[in-house]
Order: structure tokens, then C-alpha cells, then sequence
């Protein structure tokens, strides 16, 4: 039970219970209200602002003098595992005992902020800073819910800061490069469900062995740990020539040890003492191919494949360095087999300039999923996804535009989900259903030209 249940604790300070339904995973497309607007096609070869070095540092080229672009992106999950949890247990005579276990709305609303600036040096030179997040989840449920057991709280949040340097081989050719500098940190908390009750209560269990078994609402882990690490990112665009460029992008990962202190039932045995351990955690690297084609004066159309390196993820090991070892004294655990895969996301968009004032935009994406059916879990109801955006952009003045955005993420596809572990030799656990859901994001930005 310890270590199966140790298992799900650690998974889930990286990937949660149910919250990342934005992008494959647990990463965060939501950089830009602008870019948000046309579902983000076609990022790796845009210029409209400060923000488009988030995804291609080659794109500062076109920026001209100075400029500031700061907003957010509102996330409103609307997340739901339905299914129940089975017991099998001689101590229930060969029956098995059937325990609903769904959850609804577990996804708690977010905002992400970002901040960008470039500053032209001449007219080969052009650099800039970015505040952003890439990653990020939050979610909790009741600490007695019959799936507590899987994880009752998770967290984790990630700042990125990246200083950004591009240059101008001619008219054709740009080039850039960049730092990535990542924080994160993340927040895990397991509890005992009430189910755990009616095993206690069975009179065909010793009396001994009942009473070592937690009461509900029972802190069985708790773990939190942070770390910053340092990666890179380098793109190019190639101006084909007035109304049509070609963007490429790349960011390398980055490898976090989340260092911290785990505590709870399991790990210290009822001792109440905080035990040091780490997680090795990379963050994987991702590219894009984008296209930007003005077909028309006021008609414009963009294109975006993306790539993730979510393979990294075939397994995760937590370490436990410190002179107090969890119970058992082990030094390190193979917490899990991920066995994820490479995604891939495709997305395409328009942008229409309306009038003087105003700039319309529009985008659909498919978004794949990272895990494949037999590997996805409770802690990673991971599917495909599709995207639907809409945006505009408001000339407020001669320097300030104003970007607003909304889109619809529906999850398609089947999301079937299937666990089971033991519960301490005394009943084999079970868990059977599926994952649905949608999410709104709702951005706005403000971009000044100084």
C-alpha cells in the first residue's frame, strides 16, 4: 500500500488529477491574448508585438524602437472523471463492494500573466526580455472522497524568464537565440477516503490490524519541493518574400529537481517529521514550423505544426538523500512508468484587418494527447483536444493596441481510465471510467510602441 500509494503521490506533483486540459500534459499554451485569438497558428513566424519572441527569438527582427506588451489569459476548467472504485476482498465474502467515485469540476479557474519587452538596437540588432509560464496546474478535492487515496491536492506552477537576442543576416534572413530560465515548484497532498471505514469496521478483521488502518480524512503524504534550472531556445524566419514568411523555433528542455520535504502517514510512519527528497523532473523540449501568408491587403492567413518531446517521460524516480529516510530507509523509489510519447499539435488561423481601428482574428487546432489509452491514469486523464478562437485587436491610439480573445477547448475522443493497486494485502483497488471536459480561456493584452 505504501509504496503503490507513494507511486501516485509523486506522479502527481507533476501532472495532477484532472487540470490539464489547456495543451497536452501539463504545459500551458497560453503565452498571448494575441496569439490566442487565432489558436495560436502560425506563432513562430507572427510580429505583431513584443510577446511573439516567447515563441520564435528570431521574430524580434521585426520589431521596431522599443515596445512593452503585458496581459493574462483567465483558464475556466470544466473538468469531470466519472467511474466508481471496486474492492475485492475475502473479507467480504467474494463480493465485490462498488464505491462511486467521480469528480466534478476539480479544475480550479486560473490566471496566467505574461510580460515582454524589445528594445531595437539598430538595424541589425534587437533583444528583449519575457515573463511567462509554460507549465502549470492546480486541482483538490474533499480529503474523504473515495479517490483521495489517488491524490486530494496538487500543484504546481512554473515562472519563465528568458532574455531574448535577435539578428538580421538581410532582408531574407533572421536568426535568434535565447535563455530560459524556469522556477518551479510543486505542492502534493493523499488522504484517506471513507471507504477505508467500512474495511476497518468488517468483523472479520483482527482488531489489531484494523486499528493500524487511518481513519478518513488521514494525511497519508504530503510533499512540496521547488527548483530553477536553465535551458536555451534559438529560431530563424525567412521572409520568402513581402506577403509570405516561414518561422522555426526550437526550445531545449529543462531539467528541475524539485527539492523539498515529504511528510505524512506513509512516509514517516505517524512521527510527524518532515523527511528531505527530490524528484527529477524535465520539463520537455518542444519546436514549431509556423507560416504567415498575406493573401489579400486586409486578408491574412497562418499555419503551425508543433512538436513536444513528451518521451522524456518514461520514468520517474524520487531520491531521499537525507540522514531521515522514509519508512523502509530507502534511498530512491521508481515512483512510475510513464511511457508517454511525442505529440504533435497542428493549428491553423486568419487574420482579417477590419479597419484603421480594428483587426479580427479567428483559429481552430487539434491539440493531441501524450498518453496512449492503455497508460492513462487518474493522475493523467490525458486525450486529445480541439480548439476554437476567436479574437480582436483594437488600435486604442497611434502606440497603444488592445488584444482581447476567447476560446473553446472541447475534449474528443474516448478517455477511458483503468487502475488497480493493493491495499495492503486486506482488498485489490480498482478504479474504472473515463475523463470529459471543456475549458474557456479568456485573455486580453496591452502592447505599447515606445
Amino acid at each position: 500500500m505504501k509504496k503503490t500509494i507513494l507511486t501516485l503521490a509523486i506522479t502527481a506533483i507533476v501532472f495532477g488529477t484532472t487540470s490539464q486540459a489547456q495543451a497536452a500534459g501539463f504545459q500551458l499554451a497560453e503565452f498571448s491574448s494575441t496569439g490566442l485569438g487565432r489558436a495560436f497558428a502560425g506563432e513562430a513566424a507572427m510580429a505583431d508585438n513584443a510577446s511573439s519572441q516567447s515563441r520564435n527569438p528570431a521574430m524580434l527582427s521585426y520589431l521596431e524602437g522599443r515596445q512593452l506588451s503585458a496581459g493574462g489569459v483567465y483558464v475556466m476548467p470544466n473538468i469531470d472523471v466519472t467511474g466508481d472504485i471496486a474492492l475485492d476482498s475475502p473479507l467480504f465474502g467474494g463480493q465485490t463492494l462498488h464505491i462511486p467515485a467521480s469528480a466534478h469540476d476539480v479544475a480550479g479557474d486560473a490566471f496566467i500573466p505574461n510580460f515582454y519587452y524589445s528594445n531595437q538596437l539598430n538595424d541589425q540588432w534587437t533583444w528583449g526580455l519575457t515573463v511567462n509560464s509554460n507549465y502549470g496546474l492546480a486541482t483538490e478535492i474533499d480529503p474523504t472522497h473515495a479517490a483521495a487515496i489517488f491524490g486530494s491536492k496538487t500543484a504546481i506552477t512554473t515562472v519563465e524568464f528568458n532574455p531574448n537576442i535577435a539578428y538580421k543576416l538581410d532582408d531574407a534572413f533572421s536568426v535568434g537565440a535565447g535563455l530560459r530560465v524556469v522556477y518551479g515548484e510543486g505542492e502534493i497532498g493523499a488522504t484517506t477516503p471513507t471507504w477505508v471505514g467500512a474495511i476497518k469496521a468488517n468483523p472479520a478483521l483482527p482488531a489489531p490490524v484494523a486499528g493500524r488502518l487511518p481513519d478518513a480524512g488521514t494525511s497519508l503524504k504530503s510533499m512540496k519541493g521547488d527548483d530553477i534550472s536553465v535551458g536555451w531556445k534559438a529560431g530563424a524566419s525567412w521572409q520568402i518574400n513581402a506577403d509570405h514568411r516561414l518561422g522555426l523555433a526550437y526550445h531545449s528542455g529543462v531539467k528541475l529537481e524539485l527539492d523539498g520535504h515529504a511528510s505524512g502517514l506513509l512516509y514517516d510512519g505517524g512521527q510527524n517529521v518532515s523527511i528531505e527528497g527530490y524528484l527529477p523532473i524535465e520539463l520537455p523540449a518542444f519546436a514549431e514550423l509556423a507560416s504567415h501568408h498575406q493573401l489579400t491587403e486586409k486578408f491574412a492567413m497562418h499555419a503551425s505544426v508543433n512538436w513536444t518531446q513528451w518521451s522524456v517521460f518514461d520514468q520517474l524516480v524520487a531520491y531521499f538523500p537525507g540522514e531521515q529516510k522514509p519508512i523502509g530507509d530507502i534511498e530512491s523509489d521508481l515512483v512510475k512508468n510513464e511511457n508517454f510519447k511525442d505529440n504533435w499539435r497542428y493549428a491553423v488561423g486568419g487574420t482579417y484587418l477590419l479597419n484603421h481601428d480594428w483587426t479580427l482574428r479567428a483559429g481552430m487546432a487539434l491539440d493531441q494527447t501524450a498518453v496512449e489509452d492503455q497508460y492513462r491514469t487518474t493522475t493523467i486523464p490525458d486525450t486529445d483536444r480541439l480548439w476554437f478562437s476567436v479574437g480582436a485587436g483594437y488600435q486604442a491610439t497611434k502606440n497603444l493596441t488592445v488584444d482581447f480573445a476567447v476560446t473553446y477547448i472541447k475534449m474528443y475522443g474516448d478517455a477511458p481510465i483503468s487502475e488497480e493497486q493493493d491495499l495492503a494485502g486486506l482488498a485489490s483497488v480498482t478504479f474504472n471510467g473515463e475523463a470529459t471536459g471543456d475549458v474557456l480561456l479568456a485573455g486580453v493584452q496591452l502592447s505599447y510602441k515606445m
